[in-house]
C-alpha cells in the first residue's frame, strides 16, 4: 500500500474526533439581507440631466426666499446706543444743559422715516445719586442718563435690550458652573454642593453654600434700566415699560423659592452690594428666583460672545416719535475684560429681530447654484463628456466560476 493510501483512515479518523468536540462559536453575521446589507436601496446615477435641474431648482427657490428675509429685517426699527464709557467720558451735572453728544461712532439707527438722518444727535450725561435697593439699602450709584430721538411712531410691541461683546457665556467651565436642584429650590447639603459643579464658587470661606452658587448667577447683568421718559414738552411723559414676560415660559419651571433658612446660605462675591453686610436676613431675604426674570434670562448662556438680552418690553402702547431719556444705572464692568455694553431699542416682525444674515445666505446659495446652474450647462452643451454603461458598477453578478479549488479534499483510493 502507498504511503498516501496509509494516510486516508487516519484523516478520516481525525476528522471523526473533530466532529465530537464542541464546534467553535462563529461570529459571521447572520446571512439576512440586513445583517449582510442587501437591502433594497435607491442608488441614483448622477447625470447632467438630472444634475443640471436640481442645481436651478435650488437657486430659483432659495433666492425668493433670501429677499423676502432680508425685507423682513428691513422692516425692523432699531436703536443702538453703546454706554460702556459713559463713566469716564460722559460729563458730570444734572441739569439738561450738561448732556453731551455722544460719538457717532457708538451710536447706529434704523428707522424707516426720511427724517431719521436729520433727527438729533443722541447724547449723554452722568451723576452720582442714592438708589434703594431695599430697606436701609441706599447705595450711591452712578447714573447715565441717555437722550435719543424717535423719529415716528414705533411698535407695538417695543422690545429693550441690553447688548454685551467680548463675554463668553459658551465657556465649557462657565456653562456647567451651577446647580439645577439648588435653583429649583432645594436646601442641598454642603457636601452635596462641594461635590457638584458650581466650583469655584460653591463654599464661601465659613463653610456655607453661595445662593445661588456658581459662576453664571455670581456674574449676572447688574446694569438697572428706567422706563424711557418723554422729554422736551411740558409734561414728561414716561412710555411704561416691564420687565415681566422677557424670560421664556419654559424656563420659569426650572427656578423655585427656596427652602433653605436665611443663616444656611451666603451672598455671592458680586452680589454683597445689594445686601447689607453681604448676608442674607429676614428683612432683605435672598431673592425668589421663580419671580426673577431678568435672572432667569441671563441663566440662559449664550451661544456666541456677542449677544443681546431683553430686559424690558412693552407689547401693547406705540411709543410716539420724539425726545426720550432712559436712565441707567451703572453696576456692571466691561472694560475690565475688553468688553462693550450697549442699550438696543428694537422693534420686530414674524421674522424676529433685525438679522439680515440669513437672507443673505439664502440669497448666496441660490445665487451660487443659478450661476453653476449655466456654467455646467455650457461646458454640457459645448464639449459632452461621454457617459459609461452604468451596469459595469455592479459588482456581485453572477459570473462563471474562474477561481480554482484550494484546500485539501479527500480522495477515493481508485483516483490515486
Amino acid at each position: 500500500m502507498s504511503q498516501t493510501q496509509t494516510a486516508i483512515p487516519e484523516i478520516a479518523d481525525e476528522e471523526q474526533n473533530t466532529k465530537g468536540e464542541k464546534k467553535a462559536k462563529n461570529r459571521r453575521p447572520a446571512n439576512t439581507a440586513f445583517r449582510q446589507q442587501r437591502l433594497k436601496a435607491w442608488q441614483p446615477i448622477l447625470t447632467p440631466k438630472t444634475v443640471l435641474p436640481l442645481f436651478f431648482a435650488i437657486g430659483i427657490i432659495f433666492a425668493p426666499i433670501g429677499g423676502l428675509l432680508l425685507w423682513a429685517s428691513a422692516q425692523v426699527q432699531e436703536l443702538v446706543i453703546d454706554y460702556s464709557e459713559c463713566a469716564t467720558s460722559a460729563p458730570k451735572g444734572d441739569s439738561p444743559s450738561d448732556f453731551q453728544l455722544i460719538p457717532a461712532n457708538k451710536v447706529s439707527s434704523y428707522f424707516k422715516s426720511s427724517n431719521s438722518t436729520n433727527s438729533p444727535q443722541p447724547m449723554w450725561r452722568q451723576n452720582i445719586t442714592k438708589a434703594h435697593y431695599g430697606p436701609g439699602l441706599d447705595l450711591d450709584t452712578t447714573i447715565c442718563s441717555l437722550t435719543f430721538n424717535i423719529p415716528e411712531d414705533i411698535g407695538p410691541p417695543v422690545l429693550f435690550y441690553y447688548r454685551l461683546t467680548n463675554f463668553y457665556q459658551n465657556h465649557r467651565r462657565y456653562v456647567k458652573s451651577l446647580d439645577t436642584s439648588q435653583l429649583k429650590g432645594g436646601a442641598i447639603s454642603n457636601t452635596s454642593i462641594k461635590a457638584g459643579l458650581c466650583a469655584p464658587l460653591d463654599l464661601d470661606p465659613t463653610g456655607k453654600p453661595y445662593y445661588p452658587c456658581g459662576l453664571i448667577a455670581n456674574s449676572v447683568f447688574n446694569d438697572t434700566f428706567s422706563s424711557p421718559i418723554r422729554v422736551g414738552s411740558a409734561n414728561n411723559k414716561t412710555y411704561p415699560m416691564t420687565n415681566k414676560g422677557i424670560a421664556w415660559e419654559s424656563d420659569k419651571s426650572l427656578y423655585g423659592p427656596t427652602k433653605y433658612t436665611v443663616d444656611q446660605i451666603a451672598v455671592p462675591p458680586n452680589w454683597v452690594n445689594r445686601w447689607p453686610n453681604g448676608t442674607y436676613t429676614t428683612d432683605n431675604p435672598p431673592p425668589n428666583l421663580q419671580r426673577d426674570e431678568e435672572f432667569q434670562v441671563w441663566m440662559r448662556t449664550a451661544g456666541l460672545p456677542t449677544f443681546s438680552k431683553l430686559a424690558l418690553r412693552n407689547d401693547n402702547e406705540t411709543m410716539t416719535g420724539g425726545m426720550y431719556q432712559v436712565d441707567i444705572g451703572l453696576n456692571f464692568p466691561v472694560t475690565v475684560y475688553g468688553g462693550t455694553k450697549s442699550i438696543v431699542i428694537s422693534t420686530r416682525t414674524v421674522m424676529g429681530g433685525k438679522n439680515p444674515f440669513l437672507g443673505i445666505a439664502y440669497v448666496v446659495v441660490g445665487g451660487i447654484c443659478i450661476v453653476l446652474g449655466f456654467l455646467f450647462t455650457a461646458t454640457h452643451l459645448i464639449k459632452p463628456r461621454k457617459l459609461g454603461d452604468h451596469t459595469y458598477l455592479t459588482w456581485n453578478n453572477e459570473q462563471p466560476g474562474t477561481a480554482t479549488a484550494t484546500g485539501r479534499e479527500i480522495r477515493s483510493g481508485n483516483d490515486i
